[in-house]
């Protein structure tokens, strides 16, 4: 039995609270806000987020983020992007240990342009940095939470901790394999929302599947583009953090990013759809980064491009599929 924190009591939080419970692991989930926190280990059910599933009683909930870590074995941070070198920079104060520093959030922070393992290493102390890992995959916290089967990815900057990782988390429903590439895992997780988001605004506008298969298609070579300059392999685009999330997210109704772009294909403006919106979509964010990252490399992404303008600039939606679909004749291979 190991000693656990799960940083984040939104839906994935949960769903993780509730996978290493069932593998007997001791766990502890943190919620940053005192009263919400109050309200879970009161109900033991977010209603809002993850409704029908209960924590299990053995979970001790906590908005006290020293009381949540103490003694850990591994901190599994179920957090979005953008708040990551916060808690990181809190953790850095108060971890005496060396537990495995787990990454959950699937982004790329906007100011920085750096991965969530790239903020980690350089929010923590040194000693902590060999057990930084990423989980990811196409892994849907309402699936995952009603133990429907599931295979995601784990990858770290030391083997040890990703099998160590992997160890702790599989079970019946919830395979996990490993993988050296930390770079490429982390960029399709995060790559692959903006993809969503576009899914989701063919569907708003009533596009067909012959669109939707040739997004996915063209989407992931763009993806591949990225990766590979920032010293991803190209398999790892091809496995579960890549394409297996891209299918997932581009189709699934449980999909934040998807529900985003739907909306806006139907003509809804982003902040609109946002203020109805109780999660965050990161694709959002990850769609500016990879915009900025495409153009500081020079890589080529006309589907992400597009995203940008229509998210950022106000673009209309048809126009941005037009231009896609006008763009110079290319090979394929090649391009």
């Amino acid at each position: 039995m190991s000693k656990i924190a799960v940083l984040g009591a939104g839906s994935w939080g949960i769903a993780i609270s509730v996978l290493v419970t069932d593998n007997s692991h001791n766990v502890t989930l943190w919620e940053v806000d005192s009263d919400q926190a109050r309200r879970l280990e009161k109900e033991r059910e977010d209603k809002q987020r993850l409704p029908g599933i209960k924590i299990p009683s053995a979970v001790k909930i906590t908005s006290n983020l020293e009381e949540a870590v103490s003694g850990k074995e591994l901190l599994a941070l179920a957090l979005p992007s953008h708040v990551v070198r916060k808690v990181a920079q809190n953790l850095a104060k108060i971890v005496l240990e060396i537990p495995i520093v787990l990454n959950l959030a699937k982004g790329i922070e906007t100011q920085s342009l750096c991965r969530m393992s790239e903020v980690l290493k350089q929010e923590l102390p040194e000693k902590l940095h060999k057990n930084i890992c990423t989980l990811s995959g196409p892994s849907h916290a309402e699936e995952v939470s009603r133990k429907i089967a599931t295979s995601v990815v784990v990858a770290g900057f030391k083997e040890e901790t990703a099998q160590k990782t992997q160890e702790i988390f599989m079970n019946s429903y919830f395979r996990v394999y490993t993988n050296s590439d930390l770079v490429g895992v982390e960029l399709g997780g995060s790559l692959k929302n903006i993809i969503a988001i576009a899914s989701g605004i063919c569907d708003g506008l009533g596009l067909g599947d012959n669109t939707k298969g040739a997004l996915l298609t063209r989407g992931l070579a763009e993806m591949m583009r990225l990766a590979e300059k920032l010293g991803a392999k190209s398999s790892t685009l091809a496995g579960l953090s890549g394409i297996g999330d891209l299918i997932t997210t581009c189709i699934s109704k449980y999909s934040r990013n998807r529900f985003v772009g739907e909306e806006i294909g139907k003509g809804r403006n982003l902040a609109e759809v946002l203020k109805s919106m109780v999660m965050v979509a990161e694709g959002i964010k990850t769609t500016e980064s990879a915009y900025r990252l495409a153009q500081k490399y020079l890589v080529e992404m006309p589907i992400t491009e597009q995203m940008y303008k229509i998210l950022f600039e106000n673009k209309n939606s048809k126009a941005a599929v037009l231009d896609l679909m006008k763009r110079d004749p290319k090979s394929e291979i090649w391009s």
